[in-house]
């Protein structure tokens, strides 16, 4: 007999192509370049986030400092289109971020309102529209609206990112009703993006069936960013690897668990 832990060998697929890890990770306020390096280095996640814009924002040595970091890491970059606020902007971000990271994978945020950071899900689909046309790998950032999400992939996504709760509030599912709603009507690829807080949240999702997390807030604002990042890491492969093992269905009424052979005579109704 063997004490070691049996592992699932289930990679995430997204486009056609094969990720290990089903966690994906943000590289935004670390503590500094250092940790988020180490962070990403133990959680080793399918793919990293970046903002053209945000980067863009400060020095070119700084920028430099930064590139160089995330190639030194070796994990696949997925840039985004955060802060943008119009169709002309997402696909301008889009197409310098694609000459930038030399990549056609792209994390599709188009924001409809400044205080929630709420997608803007009347004119999502026709901005990812454009981008599968343009020849862009589309993972647009979305609520957990059904109808949203089956307009999206009729429009050629090929996966779908749902939040779970507005960005950077950690609060986890807030609507676990509409959640797995979601999961079992749609058959594409998911992944939670925005909003959990803990490696519970995380891997509460992942027992639902969705494919992966996209996380950086409670990772990078952990009081121990590295051990959160494994945590995370750890909470994702458990929750798929509960989802594949089929959990039992709930009860109304306790049900003994315990075996009543052997049990005294007088315990089983005779004087």
């Amino acid at each position: 007999m063997t004490s070691q832990i049996q592992t699932v060998t289930d990679p995430l697929i997204l486009y056609g192509q094969h990720f290990d890890s089903r966690l994906l990770l943000g590289t935004s306020r670390y503590p500094s370049p250092k940790v988020m390096q180490q962070a990403l280095s133990l959680s080793r996640p399918a793919m990293i986030t970046a903002s053209l814009r945000r980067q863009g924002a400060v020095s070119a040595e700084a920028s430099n400092g930064f590139w160089k970091l995330l190639k030194d890491v070796n994990i696949p970059v997925l840039p985004n289109t955060a802060g943008c606020h119009s169709p002309q902007e997402v696909i301008t971000t889009a197409q310098m971020a694609r000459e930038v990271f030399g990549t056609d994978w792209i994390k599709l945020e188009l924001i409809g309102d400044d205080y929630t950071l709420q997608p803007d899900t009347l004119q999502l689909v026709q901005v990812a529209a454009t981008l599968l046309k343009d020849g862009f790998k589309v993972l647009p950032y979305c609520t957990e609206d059904l109808v949203l999400c089956k307009r999206l992939v009729d429009a050629g996504c090929q996966a779908v990112m749902p939040w779970a709760a507005p960005i950077g509030t950690g609060k986890g599912p807030i609507n676990p009703y509409a959640m797995r709603m979601l999961r079992e009507r749609l058959e594409v690829p998911m992944i939670v993006d925005a909003g959990l807080g803990l490696p519970s949240h995380a891997c509460q999702v992942m027992e639902w069936g969705y494919d992966a997390v996209l996380l950086n807030t409670a990772v990078a604002l952990a009081t121990d960013p590295v051990v959160m990042a494994g945590a995370f890491a750890q909470a994702v492969h458990a929750g798929r690897s509960a989802f594949l093992s089929g959990a039992m269905s709930e009860q109304h009424a306790a049900q003994p668990s315990t075996p009543v052979l052997g049990t005294p005579f007088w315990h089983q109704g005779g004087s």
